[in-house]
């Protein structure tokens, strides 16, 4: 008697674990630092001799605050100012977006992008062995989906493309 009441409780369990939408990884089993997870403040400044310190202003951000999307556009040779808080593109990108989109665009990609993945992982089955064996099957899960650089490299340079060269093999994150 007690046998079957164990079968229904078993999946009654395993139900309870999986309401909710699925996280992308599962950051709780990872046992080694997340270095993205601290971000390092900007060196303090003294203003130039002479000078007043500014006032401070409400709602403005603290000079010593990181800015990791600026950083980027600076370290790639572009002008942080001209990136435009509300997402919206530059004037003067109008030209380049319209040349990259010349074979069309959909502007709703990334919603639609993660509805599909939102539908891929809720119909995979690995969150059950993240949640009771705390482990982290992300790259196990997403594996199908991911591009060997060398051998898409190889396939490329055999049809006559010009390829980059991808990082060597013994390189690669495993």
């Amino acid at each position: 008697m007690r046998l079957p009441r164990l079968f229904l409780l078993v999946p009654a369990l395993l139900a309870a674990c999986g309401g909710g939408t699925p996280s992308l990884m599962n950051f709780a089993s990872t046992r080694e630092p997340n270095e993205f997870l601290v971000v390092p403040a900007k060196p303090l400044e003294t203003p130039p001799e002479g000078a007043a310190l500014p006032r401070p202003a409400p709602g403005t951000a603290n000079r010593a605050d990181a800015t990791p999307l600026d950083d980027a556009v600076a370290a790639l040779g572009g002008n942080p100012a001209a990136r435009r808080a509300d997402g919206a593109i530059p004037g003067g990108d109008g030209a380049l977006v319209n040349h990259v989109s010349r074979y069309g665009r959909d502007p709703q990609i990334r919603a639609t992008l993660a509805e599909q993945d939102l539908a891929f992982r809720l119909a995979n089955p690995g969150r059950v062995m993240e949640r009771l064996f705390n482990v982290n099957r992300y790259f196990d899960i997403y594996d199908r989906q991911s591009l060997d650089q060398q051998a898409e490299a190889e396939r490329l340079r055999r049809a006559g493309v010009p390829t980059s060269s991808a990082p060597p093999a013994a390189l690669k994150p495993e």
